[in-house]
């Protein structure tokens, strides 16, 4: 195999995603590699991947390596981890089977993980996942008594500018099927007009569909500059501690912002935030629900989330998945249907027309006359 072209390179793929163009080669160092990451290298439409980390460590079951071999995507896999510090962003490099070359020469080797490799680190994946399943359910009960504070009221909420009181409120977090499932409800939006919460990249993916966000919430790492702008509140989500690293970004950018602190993950306070602001309804999309979602997150357990869907679970609809519950599709008969639905009226009016009497006459005199009547 042969590929040549413009590298590209962060050891965060969430960072990469914003400055990759189309053939472009993307290096980065993501272990496991989740959906939502393959799903946004896929729609940036790069040559190949080039990963100093496990693609598939064999933990757990990670999808993103599936959705990039169904894309047509190379993966490669090098050891050399130096390969960040001897590349230049923007400059070009060629795989040659087994061997990345830079400037004419190797600077490391790599291998392919093909259809058959992935099947096989995947099938590890399902046999570690009962053992990864225990350690997962240890650590949401270790962290469920150090975060119960999100559900007994210890935990201060703040005020929003935005009147939240009685309205329906959408929240947004940049998962799987996001886009399918904003493109569903996409009615919904525009007809009872929810307020609307991007958690980070959230708030883009609302201005993707052509909506400004009344409030983005997070820790501000993957929100672009534009959306922070255009949002009429920003809230940062900060340690319980009160430390909010996002802040400095916020305030850079000449913004003000509200500091949340609490544990848990940003969507998690979203909904506390829009609950406790008197949410008639709360309508979730691209959320994490389940354990494969917050092992691809990097979060050890999922007590927060727990934690917190009881206490709003009331309010609480998840949209995730929504537009797989119908697909609508053309049908003849519904058009012929209407057509004569239509019709009928015209011909009614038309028979009582005192021209279309006259006519109906003499087509019967006509008649009559042929047949000698």
């Amino acid at each position: 195999m042969n590929i040549k072209g413009r590298i590209k390179k962060d050891k965060k793929t969430k960072n990469l995603i914003k400055r990759l163009k189309p053939g472009d080669i993307a290096l980065i160092a993501h272990k496991d590699l989740d959906e939502v990451a393959a799903l946004s290298l896929v729609e940036k439409k790069v040559k190949c991947i080039i990963n100093t980390e496990e693609t598939i460590s064999g933990r757990y079951p990670n999808q993103g390596p599936s959705i990039l071999l169904d894309a047509n995507i190379p993966i490669f896999e090098t050891d050399n981890k130096d390969i960040f510090n001897i590349v230049q962003e923007g400059d070009i490099i060629e795989i040659v089977d087994d061997k990345i070359l830079y400037k004419g020469k190797e600077i490391g080797n790599c291998i392919l993980l093909d259809k058959n490799k992935i099947e096989e680190l995947l099938s590890i994946g399902y046999d570690n996942i009962e053992t990864e399943l225990e350690r997962f359910i240890e650590n949401t009960l270790e962290y469920a008594k150090k975060e119960k504070g999100l559900v007994t009221g210890k935990i201060p909420i703040p005020k929003t500018k935005t009147k939240i009181e009685g309205k329906h409120v959408l929240v947004v977090v940049r998962g799987k099927d996001y886009k399918m499932d904003l493109e569903a409800i996409k009615s919904y939006i525009d007809e009872v007009k929810p307020i609307l919460i991007g958690v980070d990249g959230g708030g883009d993916a609302l201005l993707e569909f052509g909506y400004t966000p009344d409030i983005v919430v997070g820790d501000m790492d993957s929100i672009s500059d534009e959306c922070l702008k255009k949002a009429k509140e920003i809230i940062v989500h900060a340690y319980p501690d009160g430390r909010a690293p996002g802040l400095k970004r916020v305030e850079d950018l000449g913004l003000r912002a509200t500091i949340f602190p609490a544990p848990g993950t940003s969507e998690d306070i979203a909904f506390l935030l829009a609950y406790a602001n008197g949410a008639d309804l709360i309508v979730a999309v691209g959320t994490h629900s389940n354990m494969i979602d917050f092992l691809e997150k990097g979060r050890p357990g999922m007590s927060s989330t727990f934690l917190v869907r009881l206490k709003v679970g009331s309010k609480l609809v998840d949209a995730k998945g929504v537009n797989k519950l119908y697909h609508s599709s053309f049908k003849l008969k519904y058009v012929v249907g209407i057509a004569i639905a239509a019709l009928i009226p015209i011909m009614m009016i038309t028979v009582r027309h005192p021209l279309m009497k006259e006519l109906m006459l003499l087509f019967k005199i006509r008649l009559r006359m042929i047949l000698g009547l």
